[in-house]
């Protein structure tokens, strides 16, 4: 994430810089006219597509003698508004953080420029982690997921959702596409373009992927240990910028870095190769969202063991990297300390050579006479 230098000039309207300085603005009053859409009874049911979550199902349950009412939602391509308009949202939520948290802080502790980069970077993705996992481990405990793990399977297709799990699935996919136009907002310098776009494009395939082939469960849970871990690495960055030596974080974050790859393999394993294949219903149905043919399964484990094979790849390179630092820092360190304990010593014996050398002009005259 690039440096905003905020210059007295005004940039000209429509210009490039006139664009990434307001742009918080603009996204605001686009869905402000979003917001305004529902006052007026022309243009409500188009500004209902895009605010509020579509695909309403009231289903029955009968507790005992009595009958309650619940609403479920499912997905489809009316989704979409809904995302884009959260999106917005997301852009907003971006500016703030930044403008009244993060430049403040950066002002304070004045960040070098790679620094203040990633610092940037740690802090807006800290706040979405945490927000994220809170939010998604409420989910968890709500539905009994975690304490009965079979529903990960059980009752496929899981087309009907709760609003909770369906609000949260848009959000996220909200947030990731949100990345996209950021990178022109925020200015990243061209090198770090590739790197952004890969690791956007990996949360938008998985995210989309259990959204639409209904295996949202099996989302959460994965999603919630993801960010987690991740949440870990970026509160032990933000901790090392403020001080150097505080390097514990990374030890925690690496060994818990490594289980969670190997949890999701294990449920990812459990749940689409084991419970999804013995399950009841088989075969192909779009009509019915029912994605469970040997074809779709292999395909999701793939992409999910690429995914983790290509992070812990780069986990690897990231430990590998810090230790040759580490080495090197070390090394320069003994070097330094060898060279002033010579040049201690140095001193010390010429001094002691220049007083027990050197004759004072008493003995000289003794010795004289």
């Amino acid at each position: 994430m690039g440096i905003r230098k905020k210059s007295n000039k005004n940039p000209p309207v429509l210009s490039h810089e006139f664009i990434i300085q307001n742009h918080a603005d603009i996204v605001s009053c686009v869905a402000m006219l979003f917001l305004l859409g529902l006052m007026f009874e022309i243009t409500s049911k188009i500004a209902v597509l895009f605010i509020t979550v579509q695909y309403n199902v009231t289903v029955t349950a009968s507790e005992g003698s009595e009958e309650t009412a619940v609403n479920y939602f499912h997905h489809g391509l009316k989704d979409m508004a809904t995302i884009f308009f959260y999106m917005l949202v997301a852009i907003i939520m971006h500016a703030i953080i930044q403008e009244y948290v993060l430049d403040k802080i950066n002002r304070k502790m004045h960040f070098s420029k790679t620094k203040h980069s990633k610092f940037n970077e740690s802090g807006q993705l800290s706040a979405f982690y945490l927000f994220s996992c809170a939010w998604g481990a409420s989910i968890l405990f709500s539905e009994n997921i975690l304490s009965n793990p079979v529903s990960l399977w059980e009752g496929y297709p899981h087309t009907l959702m709760l609003f909770q799990m369906k609000f949260y699935y848009i959000c996220q996919l909200g947030y990731w596409l949100h990345a996209l136009p950021e990178l022109y907002f925020q200015k990243i310098k061209k090198e770090d373009i590739p790197r952004q776009l890969v690791y956007i494009s990996l949360y938008l395939v998985h995210i989309a992927g259990a959204y639409i082939l209904n295996l949202n469960r099996l989302g959460l849970v994965l999603l919630v240990l993801h960010y987690f871990v991740e949440l870990l690495f970026h509160l032990s960055r933000i901790i090392y910028f403020s001080n150097e030596e505080r390097q514990a974080g990374f030890g925690v974050w690496a060994v818990l870095f490594v289980l969670a790859r190997l949890l999701t393999l294990s449920l990812s394993v459990l749940t689409v190769g084991f419970g999804l294949a013995g399950a009841e219903q088989q075969g192909l149905s779009l009509s019915e969202g029912n994605f469970n043919v040997l074809f779709i399964r292999v395909t999701v484990l793939a992409a999910i063991c690429t995914s983790q094979a290509f992070m812990m790849w780069k986990f690897i390179n990231f430990q590998l990297r810090r230790w040759r630092e580490h080495a090197q820092t070390t090394a320069i360190k003994k070097k330094s300390s060898s060279a002033k304990g010579k040049s201690r010593k140095a001193n010390g014996v010429n001094g002691s050579v220049s007083a027990n050398g050197a004759d004072s002009p008493r003995v000289k005259k003794e010795k004289s006479t």
